[in-house]
């Protein structure tokens, strides 16, 4: 989870659910594809490339759980067995785009996710990876930090997020999704940006989040506000120059998202 320029520390927020954008009819948004027994390598064989909107309202993106990239559990865990940061759970009120600026140049994407867990979770203290979702080269989305046992990535039972890492005192109801790698001068791969697309189209729709709009975001732990895009990126939290040059397409990004949502 380190970001370019600033690093991101993170921080649990001394984070009641904040201001949300109002729902709105939708129609279906792509679904998620979840691996099972598959594995990295078989999905590599099957991640959708959607070339425009357009193509990318039939297609899905495929989802790599904590066990299909080779999470090791007991990081989470201190010598007595209690968890170093036992998960919190709050409404989702916006979404965060980061590039991790890893500059690791080892050729498996999972290997670069487990590495940055493990620095996130011993080296930096944070119990866990920072971020909810994490986006390879590939086009594969990594389920980020653990949220618990059932079954959906990043949320608990009820649908709440779990708090991450990833945004120094927002990140309570803020989803974070990292592209993997140093996005500094060079934009994301077709896959990354569609995969990206199609993940923040899933999340927007189901959390009622307005793309092209904006939230006042109220920590739910501390009681600070921020106003702020219902999609944004790292900039618009702190000074950094993350998310690199996705920050410049996010125009562009949210519009396709919107478009996506709205059918």
């Amino acid at each position: 989870m380190t970001d370019s320029t600033s690093t991101s520390t993170s921080y649990s927020d001394s984070d009641s659910a904040g201001s949300r954008s109002p729902a709105h009819t939708t129609s279906p948004v792509p679904r998620r594809v979840f691996l099972g027994a598959l594995g990295v390598a078989a999905a590599l064989a099957v991640v959708p490339r959607p070339p425009s909107a357009a193509a990318a309202a039939s297609a899905s993106y495929t989802l790599l759980s904590r066990g299909d990239w080779g999470a090791d559990e007991t990081l989470r865990y201190a010598a007595g067995g209690t968890e170093i940061w036992p998960p919190e759970y709050y409404p989702v009120q916006t979404l965060t785009v980061h590039h991790t600026d890893d500059r690791s140049t080892d050729p498996d994407p999972a290997a670069v996710v487990r590495a940055i867990y493990r620095n996130d979770t011993v080296g930096k203290g944070y119990g866990d990876i920072g971020y909810n979702f994490l986006i390879c080269r590939n086009g594969l989305v990594y389920e980020g930090r653990w949220s618990g046992t059932d079954g959906t990535a990043a949320h608990d039972a009820a649908g709440r997020l779990v708090t991450g890492a990833h945004v120094q005192g927002y990140n309570s109801g803020n989803i974070g999704i990292a592209l993997l790698g140093t996005l500094t001068t060079t934009p994301p791969s077709t896959a990354v940006r569609g995969a990206l697309v199609l993940l923040l189209a899933d999340l927007a729709e189901r959390h009622a989040i307005r793309p092209l709009g904006k939230v006042l975001y109220r920590n739910p732990v501390s009681g600070v506000s921020r106003a702020a895009p219902a999609l944004g990126g790292h900039l618009h939290w702190a000074a950094t120059d993350c998310p690199g040059t996705v920050f410049a397409d996010l125009p562009a990004i949210r519009a396709e998202v919107a478009a996506l949502i709205q059918g």
